[in-house]
């Protein structure tokens, strides 16, 4: 099987900025686009994206769970990095016109189809260090997906890192591809001496999120995450997962949470550590590995309440149980 994310459909939508207004969006082949070399992104990496996901349902329609979210937060990169502003209703279109093209390809539960909305500068001016794009270009491409998390019970090891941070704080909210770039380097340094699947930044001491997800801790009965501010991610699956969370009566807590607390929590038995992003869902965190030491989460496997909560979401978005929340999108 292809490697997760590395097949895509024949076309994308596709729209410009030319300084004043938005092209109409058009179809076009999307194993390329034309850039003049000279383009903003390409030297200033002005550039944001989204992830979020169609699922087949049980009467074979399309559902798009939780589009808008996604798209409110493509507006507000798209401004943080003070990119031309995107038309969300104009974009919500482009995403679910080029879903329903290739409706047919949705694969069946547990697979989906995964849409990447992109956008970036595309000004051909290498002399604009310290100034804006003022043109852009916006396209959605879809890939075809299966279950990117393996169910066999092991948890991920999760290095954490006091010294270090994913990204610049003030760019911590914004969905850029400058920002899991800059978490790289201290992500394969991981993986080389610790084997490491992750690396939670915890800078002064506090836990921020992994290079490509949020963290959860979850203890007797309580969800505990950090709270949102601008240094880190305001992922739209950590919110569902709150908010499912909440619904089977579980108490959710958006606070600081130390190294301390963490690695003390982590060996009570009734202690779980997760991650959560569009791609897994929530995947389990078995290890932490904390100044060249190992601490085993309860007895490092998945624990009940994540294997719920995953299992929650899917339901709904797979349209297996009831969407209270108004989460699911026609296509």
């Amino acid at each position: 099987m292809a490697a997760f994310g590395t097949v895509f459909m024949p076309q994308m939508a596709l729209s410009r900025f030319d300084g004043s207004r938005w092209s109409e969006a058009e179809m076009v082949a999307s194993d390329s686009i034309s850039l003049h070399p000279g383009a903003h992104v390409l030297h200033y990496s002005s550039t944001c994206f989204e992830g979020l996901k169609a699922f087949k349902q049980p009467d074979g329609s399309i559902k798009l769970f939780r589009m808008d979210k996604n798209v409110e937060r493509f507006a507000q990169s798209s401004e943080l990095l003070s990119l031309p502003s995107i038309d969300k209703q104009a974009t919500a279109k482009m995403i679910t016109d080029i879903v329903a093209l290739y409706a047919d390809e949705v694969p069946a539960p547990p697979g989906s189809m995964y849409v990447r909305p992109t956008h970036f500068g595309i000004d051909p001016a290498i002399g604009k260090a310290a100034a804006p794009s003022e043109t852009s270009l916006q396209y959605v491409l879809l890939s075809p997906v299966g279950e990117y998390f393996s169910s066999d019970g092991g948890g991920l090891r999760l290095l954490l890192d006091e010294t270090g941070m994913r990204c610049a704080p003030h760019n911590g909210m914004i969905k850029s591809g400058g920002n899991y770039a800059s978490a790289l380097r201290p992500i394969m340094q991981a993986r080389d001496k610790y084997k490491a699947d992750q690396v939670l930044f915890c800078p002064g001491g506090f836990a921020q999120e992994t290079g490509a997800a949020n963290f959860l801790l979850i203890d007797d009965g309580e969800v505990i995450t950090k709270a949102l501010d601008e240094s880190f991610l305001h992922g739209v699956t950590r919110d569902s997962i709150l908010t499912l969370a909440k619904d089977m009566g579980m108490k959710v807590s958006e606070r600081e949470l130390s190294v301390e607390e963490i690695l003390e929590r982590a060996a009570k038995p009734s202690c779980e550590a997760a991650l959560s992003g569009t791609a897994a869902v929530l995947a389990p965190v078995g290890t932490f590995i904390h100044n060249d030491k190992e601490y085993q989460v309860a007895d490092g496997n998945e624990g009940p309440v994540t294997k719920q909560l995953r299992q929650a979401m899917n339901d709904l978005q797979w349209g297996l149980a009831e969407d209270k929340h108004g989460w699911l999108f026609d296509v």
